[in-house]
């Protein structure tokens, strides 16, 4: 092992005509250098220090004098019997225990963090964040972190919190239920979500520009099923001006078939903005010229007050943080 570490010019330099020598003594001093010096320092005895620093008496003896010369000043007095530090060994010896004390600490986390970084970390998602905001967050974890196993599973707020609290997830990216009142989880609010509707390329109510909800009433619909909070307020969006909600509906939770369906009928969809959005640039749905009153509850992070969470899911969590400022 080796490091390096910075040396203060302390006083004026043994070899009065090299003005450099002061330059050249900043970031040499060597991790078996700085064990010397220590050592040095506890026995008081350049044989007995040579000895703990596996090196032969001679050896040490030189590299003292390589490391005095190197700052330009006495770091130990030498006496009839041993050595002792002087002012400048003291003020270098200090800063040296502090100085292997930090890399030892970060030894000791980088140990812990890589055990951590090649386990398993499992997070529960809602749609709106898993298009967008969790894949760069997984991409960026991976690049620091290749061995870390990463398992996604998208689904309901309500879904995804029961299997958190029965310890099968590490965290959510979700919604607190209104109604929860579980003083167990911990919630840390991420962003809104705005919702919008979206058809096929090429739907005829895309040329509307008047396209208003009694349109969107008598329209077809791939919705999500009775009892979710987005079928509740997007039923409550027409009810609220006595217009009766769409008939013709389909349910679905499954992306794939939803978008499949949508791109082969005339049915439309109701969607988080962000997640349209992405279909719209790989150019398999358009977003319908309407804007609808409807919203959703903001999302963020849900975790388990009793849980502690492993280096990998902290890392991964730091990450999504990061982007979720970035994207929002």
């Amino acid at each position: 092992m080796s490091a390096e570490y910075p040396a203060t010019d302390t006083s004026r330099p043994m070899n009065d005509h090299d003005p450099d020598a002061a330059r050249r003594t900043r970031t040499k001093l060597k991790t078996r250098q700085m064990f010397l010096l220590l050592a040095l320092d506890e026995a008081r005895n350049l044989h007995q220090a040579a000895k703990e620093t596996n090196m032969s008496q001679p050896a040490a003896s030189k590299m003292l004098k390589d490391i005095e010369e190197l700052f330009g000043v006495p770091f130990f007095d030498r006496l009839p019997r041993g050595v002792r530090p002087t002012l400048y060994g003291e003020t270098m010896i200090r800063h040296v225990r502090m100085a292997l004390t930090n890399l030892s600490q970060g030894q000791d986390s980088i140990a812990t963090l890589q055990a951590g970084l090649s386990g398993q970390v499992d997070i529960g998602v809602i749609i709106t964040p898993s298009t967008t905001l969790v894949p760069q967050a997984i991409a960026r974890t991976k690049q620091e972190a290749p061995r870390l196993c990463i398992g996604v599973e998208v689904g309901t707020s309500n879904e995804l919190v029961e299997r958190l609290k029965r310890g099968q997830l590490d965290f959510l990216i979700a919604r607190i239920r209104e109604q929860e009142d579980d003083l167990d989880l911990l919630y840390e609010d991420l962003s809104e979500e705005t919702e919008c509707a979206v058809a096929r390329v090429g739907h005829p109510l895309l040329a509307r520009s008047d396209l208003g909800l009694n349109d969107l009433a008598a329209a077809g619909w791939i919705l999500s099923p009775r009892g979710s909070i987005l079928r509740h307020r997007f039923d409550m969006m027409f009810r609220r001006i006595e217009l009766e909600t769409p008939a013709n509906v389909v349910e679905a939770t499954a992306i794939s078939v939803i978008t499949s369906l949508l791109q082969q009928t005339d049915f439309l969809h109701v969607m988080p903005l962000e997640v349209a959005r992405y279909y719209v640039r790989c150019s398999e749905l358009a977003i319908l010229p309407i804007e609808l009153p409807c919203k959703m509850d903001s999302f963020g992070v849900i975790a388990r007050r009793d849980q502690l969470l492993s280096p990998g899911a902290k890392l991964l969590l730091q990450h999504l943080r990061t982007i979720a400022a970035e994207i929002y």
